[in-house]
């Protein structure tokens, strides 16, 4: 299912006349430079679009009767009459976004003005914890749009971001979701019954950077992605970098210790081992086990098992020592991986995303020190280390991105 509802036409393409589609082409058109760029007169898209006054007049009367745009009041005159301002009616459709992880969901619903029309909601479910997830993540979604009560043929579709390795040839993923070598999004499209797009995780994560944060703008940017795993996202040249089938930014994969554990990828000794949010707690509940001194255990009531990278975070913002050495050390492995990819690509800006970015100055001075440590100065003042703005919303924000760049292409 790849068409759309933007229209609430149930028609194919292929069934539509060439007048029609050109004349739902020229509406789209509007609708993305309207979106993107904010409020336009209709002079304003007739040179944009370099069609003539009378034809975006009749296409701008389709959109207004069609509730898809509304009238925003008087622009600015060039010369003459002050035109009229049109601007997206934010509550004509919706994107639902879907942030997939290994032990948790975040959804969330936005209108067109890239706001939440209905509060984030997070299921204790994620990929590594039941094999019923997709049926899972249906009901949760369907609840979260029947609760808002927000008619679902207004969803104009669903942004995924999913962890592992996804094939942009194929879309089908090969980590997580791949029954019957499906792509990802179809599975989900036949659930759902709209149009869906998936997107690697991190990538995700760097789609709202790059439409709503702090990337916004800049050319040559690293985006860190650290929670239960780790990957990265590059934007070169302002444009999101895939690689050739998509796996480009699996950072967490490269071996910096020949002696060390086995990864979950089957290699060892990876900076996933002992860098990620899954090492950390691996590593807290073995020294702790071993008499390590710290308030996580009245944290968890003493049961250890329930010890996770948010337990950590809590006990660090609290002064705990020993929880501000894990994240320290974390930091400092980071900061040499950091150092080599500052030395490949020489990036203007290095943002810390995902789950750990919440632990701030704890996470992101060790990584500082160790990049100062390892990198030749030149090459590292033009990078600028800063955390995500967005936070654990980037990836979710970068949903709408997602949707949106595929419906107003």
């Amino acid at each position: 299912m790849r068409g759309n509802n933007l229209f609430g036409s149930n028609h194919s393409p292929e069934d539509l006349k060439p007048n029609a589609l050109k004349k739902i082409a020229l509406k789209k058109m509007i609708l993305g430079i309207i979106y993107r760029q904010g409020s336009k007169s209709i002079p304003d898209l007739s040179k944009i679009i370099r069609m003539s006054t009378p034809t975006i007049t009749r296409a701008i009367d389709e959109l207004v009767s069609e509730n898809l745009i509304l009238e925003e009041g008087i622009g600015a005159s060039s010369g003459g009459r002050r035109p009229n301002l049109y601007g997206m009616n934010p509550n004509a459709r919706y994107v639902l976004g879907i942030d997939i992880s290994r032990y948790y969901v975040r959804l969330c619903i936005f209108n067109l003005h890239n706001q939440p029309a209905a509060n984030i909601k997070v299921l204790n479910d994620g990929l590594e914890t039941t094999d019923d997830i997709l049926n899972i993540i249906h009901q949760g979604a369907m609840d979260l749009v029947n609760s808002s009560g927000i008619d679902k043929d207004k969803i104009l579709g669903i942004g995924i971001a999913l962890p592992g390795l996804i094939d942009i040839r194929t879309g089908i993923s090969y980590s997580y979701l791949h029954a019957d070598d499906k792509p990802a999004a179809t599975l989900f499209e036949e659930l759902f019954h709209l149009p869906v797009f998936v997107e690697h995780d991190t990538r995700t994560m760097a789609l709202g950077e790059l439409a709503f944060g702090l990337a916004k703008g800049k050319q040559n940017v690293i985006c860190l992605n650290i929670g239960s795993g780790i990957s990265i996202s590059m934007i070169l040249n302002g444009q999101l970098y895939r690689g050739n089938s998509g796996f480009a930014g699996e950072f967490g994969h490269i071996q910096v210790d020949p002696n060390g554990q086995l990864c979950d990828c089957g290699k060892i000794g990876c900076l996933e081992t002992i860098a990620s949010g899954t090492a950390m707690v691996r590593k807290a509940k073995k020294e702790l086990e071993s008499g390590a001194t710290s308030i996580i255990r009245k944290l968890v009531d003493n049961d250890l098992n329930r010890i996770t990278s948010g337990t950590i975070l809590d006990a660090a913002n609290k002064g705990d020592q020993f929880a501000i050495g894990l994240l320290a050390l974390i930091g400092e492995h980071l900061g040499k991986g950091l150092a080599m990819l500052i030395h490949l690509f020489n990036p203007e800006l290095i943002i810390i995303g995902g789950e750990l970015s919440q632990a701030d100055h704890y996470l992101s001075d060790p990584i500082q020190q160790n990049v100062n440590k390892y990198t030749i100065a030149k090459i590292r003042k033009d990078a600028r280390i800063i955390n995500s703005e967005l936070g654990e919303n980037a990836g979710i924000m970068g949903t709408i991105a997602l949707v949106m760049d595929k419906i107003f292409i």
